[in-house]
């Protein structure tokens, strides 16, 4: 028998997604005879607890006796149980300081993690995570900002609109000005914009098109690893090649700085990857990107003026050109930088149940089963200690707290 438990978020503020829905659990029970599934009660889930009670899943806030424990963002310290099998995104594989307490206190508690963002497909493609339904909203927000910068067009909210199939009815009136939009990346977050950028009724055009012509209607330019990086020397892009020495590749980017209205930015990045551009192109005088939605989110990453998340309720930012602070939005010396952590938020339920069905697909029976080798590659810890992939952490697993 195995006991699943699904706990309730913990971080400060509180995500209301869930790695199971309601639907989702009942279907899990009645598949696998042997599984309990029980629910932590919360007051902030997308799915309320009655949903659940009513799908035939137990609430309880005992949690001790379950064998594994489902959350989505990173759990408080005070909460984590001990000798416990954890799945959630823990943000530590980067050896972000600000969950080096989070890190070390799992392995004082022996705790095994399954860290979501590390399952993966043999050659690193991601195999589950909330990338479209961020896309999705993050390519929308990135339209509502330019909209509201030029004073063209109005667009609302997506938290005020129900689900996925009303927003989709929202763009059906809606006439966009004729501005051009870089698109970024090629995984899942690429293809949330993609699909925003297909609903609005923006047409896609060739790179050399986009940066030397002008159009009478809205048009966007996908760019992904050759169309953004050349290796220093061999003038190639090789994508494994880049994503073991990213450190002897250039960047591309910088002519779409003064050709792209908007940047929808997509793009996986760590430190070795050189950024889209400088906080010097900022100052050039043909430098045309006064809205930037930065999707994946990382400050000071590749895209060199996100200076840290925006929150749900006030997704953009502005930062002024010269001095490099941030200020209101919409001012004529600042660009307007949209970054949020997690935008699909916005979208709860169908993000919540598309993270399900993928979970459902990829992992859940691979761990009722005893394992397997994507289990593997995604266990930072087994029982409190590094396995041999995340070894390169021993430092900031067992090291002093700074």
């Amino acid at each position: 028998m195995a006991r699943i438990g699904l706990i309730r978020e913990g971080k400060i503020p509180a995500d209301n997604r869930v790695a199971l829905t309601p639907s989702q659990a009942q279907y899990l029970q009645q598949q696998y005879p042997q599984v309990t599934i029980v629910v932590e009660p919360s007051p902030d889930r997308c799915f309320s607890d009655d949903e659940y009670r009513r799908a035939g899943i137990t609430l309880t806030s005992e949690l001790n006796d379950c064998d594994i424990l489902l959350g989505i963002k990173e759990i408080p310290i005070s909460q984590l149980i001990p000798d416990k099998t954890y799945l959630f995104f823990s943000h530590t594989k980067k050896e972000q300081p600000f969950n080096r307490g989070l890190m070390q206190a799992m392995v004082k508690k022996k705790i095994t993690l399954i860290d979501y963002e590390c399952l993966v497909h043999p050659d690193g493609q991601r195999l589950i995570g909330f990338g479209f339904f961020a896309g999705i909203v993050g390519a929308h927000n990135g339209i509502m900002a330019y909209g509201k910068r030029t004073g063209l067009f109005e667009l609302g909210r997506v938290s005020d609109i129900k689900d996925y199939r009303e927003l989709i009815h929202t763009y059906f009136g809606l006439k966009l000005p004729p501005l051009k939009v870089a698109v970024t990346g090629s995984g899942r977050v690429a293809h949330g914009i993609l699909e925003i950028m297909n609903l609005m009724d923006i047409q896609e055009v060739e790179p050399d098109e986009f940066l030397h012509q002008s159009f009478p209607y809205p048009v966007y330019v996908h760019l992904k690893g050759a169309d953004l990086y050349r290796h220093k020397i061999e003038g190639t892009y090789r994508r494994q090649h880049f994503h073991e020495h990213a450190d002897e590749y250039e960047c591309l980017f910088e002519p779409y700085t003064r050709a792209a209205d908007i940047l929808m930015n997509g793009i996986y990045w760590d430190e070795k990857i050189p950024r889209l551009f400088s906080m010097e192109s900022m100052l050039h005088p043909e430098f045309k990107m006064f809205t930037i939605a930065d999707i994946t989110d990382d400050k000071n990453g590749s895209v060199p003026c996100n200076l840290g998340d925006a929150t749900t309720e006030d997704p953009v930012y502005g930062v002024d050109k010269n001095t490099i602070e941030k200020t209101a939005p919409y001012l004529s010396n600042s660009v307007d930088v949209m970054a949020v952590g997690n935008l699909p938020n916005e979208l709860p339920r169908d993000a919540s149940r598309y993270f399900g069905e993928q979970l459902m697909k990829y992992v859940i029976g691979d761990i009722l089963g005893g394992g397997s080798e994507t289990i593997e590659r995604a266990t930072i810890l087994h029982q409190g200690q590094l396995t041999t992939d995340f070894l390169y952490l021993e430092e900031y697993a067992y090291g002093t707290s700074a």
